[in-house]
C-alpha cells in the first residue's frame, strides 16, 4: 500500500451511510377543497358513550327511534351515498350520545357501523362493535381525486 492510497482511505472515511439523515415529511390532500386535487371533508363523527357499554346504549336507541334493527333504521335514515376516505380524528372531542338528539346519534352510529378505519362504505352492512362505535374519524370525498 503506498502513501497515496493511505490518503485517499483516510479522505473517504465518512462515506455515503454516515452521511444520511432521516426526516419525517407529513402531507395529505385530504381536506383540500380547492386545487387539481380535492378532498373536501364530507363529515365528522364521533360518539361518547359515557362509560356506558356502546352495544346496550346504540339497542336501546334503535328501540327509543322505533326500530327493530340497524338495517330497517340504514332504511329511513338519509345517509352518504358515496364511499369516502376516513382517517382517525383524535382532534375532536366524541360528542356525548346524551347531549345529542337521538336521530342524530342514530345518524352518527349508522355512519360508525358502515366504516373501517380508513373507508366508508354504504354499500357494507352495518357492524356495530365496541370498537367500531368508540371511534373518531374524519370522512373526506375522493371523488375528484383523480380530477
Amino acid at each position: 500500500m503506498t502513501r497515496a492510497d493511505t490518503w485517499i482511505h483516510e479522505a473517504n472515511s465518512g462515506g455515503p451511510r454516515s452521511r444520511s439523515r432521516t426526516e419525517r415529511l407529513a402531507a395529505t390532500v385530504l381536506g383540500d377543497e380547492a386545487g387539481p386535487i380535492r378532498c373536501p371533508r364530507v363529515l365528522r363523527v364521533g360518539l361518547d358513550f359515557g362509560g356506558g357499554d356502546p352495544l346496550a346504549i346504540i339497542r336501546d336507541l334503535l328501540w327509543n327511534c322505533g326500530f327493530d334493527d340497524e338495517a330497517e333504521a340504514r332504511a329511513a335514515v338519509a345517509l352518504p351515498a358515496t364511499p369516502c376516505i376516513c382517517r382517525p380524528d383524535a382532534l375532536v372531542p366524541p360528542r356525548s350520545i346524551t347531549a345529542l338528539e337521538p336521530d342524530e346519534a342514530l345518524y352518527q352510529a349508522l355512519v360508525l357501523g358502515l366504516c373501517t378505519p380508513w373507508r366508508y362504505d354504504p354499500g357494507r352492512p352495518v357492524l356495530w362493535t365496541r370498537t367500531s362505535l368508540a371511534r373518531r374519524l374524519e370522512l373526506f370525498s375522493g371523488q375528484e381525486f383523480y380530477a
